[in-house]
């Protein structure tokens, strides 16, 4: 498929932007999360739901974004989508509740996800299968500067105003980027995609699940979302309640994971195109795995340390890097022409496994107030992560 004239193309810029929103929204409140507890006086784990209605909502949107870009093209979609984020944020702010929080929360997912979802799907319109990973790769290393600084920025204007100054952030820069939206980005698809209405709608993913290679894809990218889920659902537990460290302390380190992650999306944008989809997502699976182990062994051979917690999961980070931009491209990749509806599927059961995580650590930290609850659901998903590789890369090979 060619790309449309070059003075049509989205700048890179806006593409990064847009992705960012979900994840700095998702990243730059969880060092508030422990002390949400004693603000609204109930229990940690009543406070992970803040989390879990987030990944939620963001599994559940984009189901339905995917599918309606295809059908009335990007950017109207991604304009109602952000203008529902920043209704979200602004609730989040007045939160008189950890009720009202937590549905603020999923309002602002809801919304933010709009990006996550349509960033993939323009670059999808725009270019073939391999130099689509690579481009997610780009547009993926420039956004992790959100993921990277946003929990260190959280830390601080929760200890300097208050958790709700981390909303008001968010919903200033909601607004900024949906005027920039407004007045700079072309729509994209330059055909509209199958059918109308929930019936089409129910079909296009049913013709995916068919699919044995892109369940594979899809599981793959999910199991691997819910190794970081699980760490970004107990490390600031671990951190704060079990070390008794300020919250500035988790935002500080979590830069080093955001600088693996940063990693290993430049090496995707690198080498995506020479070595292919596969053997990219293969490099990660094992430095994945290679990651636990070592953040494993320095929790169970040695005392907590912030060093042993967050320099092995900077390796785990990067190998996310290597396997979620080339298992989406994977994944969108089956069917080109319903990319928006398999790009929707993918980010959907990717934060529900991530949501599943959450409540599997905060149920285990409920019982177990330690790093093992985290560690267990962490290996777990990594196990998988591989398997469903295993299975996506047998059936592509097979096919025609």
């Amino acid at each position: 498929m060619s790309p449309p004239p070059a003075h049509r193309l989205p700048s890179v810029f806006i593409l990064v932007a847009i992705t960012a929103l979900g994840p700095l929204a998702l990243n730059i409140f969880m060092p508030s999360m422990p002390g949400l507890a004693k603000h609204f006086n109930v229990d940690y784990g009543l406070v992970q739901l803040t989390l879990t209605f987030y990944l939620v909502g963001l599994g559940f949107a984009q189901l339905i974004y995917g599918p309606i870009s295809d059908r009335y093209g990007r950017r109207p979609v991604l304009l109602w989508g952000m203008a529902i984020y920043c209704v979200g944020s602004i609730a989040c702010v007045l939160a008189p509740t950890i009720t009202w929080l937590m549905l603020g929360r999923a309002l602002q997912a809801l919304g933010g996800c709009a990006g996550l979802v349509l960033g993939r799907a323009i670059i999808r319109d725009l270019y073939d299968r391999d130099r689509s990973a690579a481009m997610i790769g780009y547009v993926t290393m420039a956004m992790s500067l959100a993921p990277m600084l946003s929990p260190a920025l959280g830390g601080y204007l929760d200890g300097l105003f208050g958790w709700r100054a981390s909303f008001v952030f968010c919903s200033v820069a909601g607004l900024a980027v949906y005027v920039w939206v407004i007045l700079t980005l072309p729509e994209t698809l330059a055909e509209r995609g199958q059918g109308e209405g929930v019936r089409a709608l129910l079909q296009g993913y049913g013709q995916l699940l068919r699919s044995p290679a892109f369940c594979g894809y899809v599981l793959q990218t999910a199991f691997t979302s819910g190794v970081f889920f699980a760490f970004i659902a107990g490390a600031p537990f671990v951190v704060v309640t079990v070390m008794g460290l300020p919250a500035s302390a988790y935002g500080l380190w979590f830069i080093v994971v955001s600088i693996g992650y940063l990693t290993g999306n430049f090496l995707t944008g690198r080498y995506a195109v020479r070595l292919g989809v596969d053997r990219m997502i293969m490099f990660g699976a094992i430095a994945q795995l290679i990651g636990i182990l070592a953040l494993g062994l320095s929790s169970w051979l040695g005392p907590l340390s912030l060093p042993g917690i967050f320099l092995p999961m900077a390796v785990v980070a990067m190998s996310n890097g290597l396997t979620l931009p080339n298992g989406i491209a994977g994944a969108i990749s089956v069917n080109p022409r319903a990319a928006g509806a398999a790009a929707g599927l993918s980010g959907a059961l990717q934060m529900l496994t991530g949501a599943i995580a959450a409540v599997l650590v905060g149920y285990g930290q409920d019982h177990d107030p330690s790093q093992y609850p985290m560690l267990w659901t962490m290996s777990g998903c990594g196990i998988l992560a591989v398997v469903s590789f295993v299975i996506a890369a047998k059936f592509r090979a097979s096919r025609p």
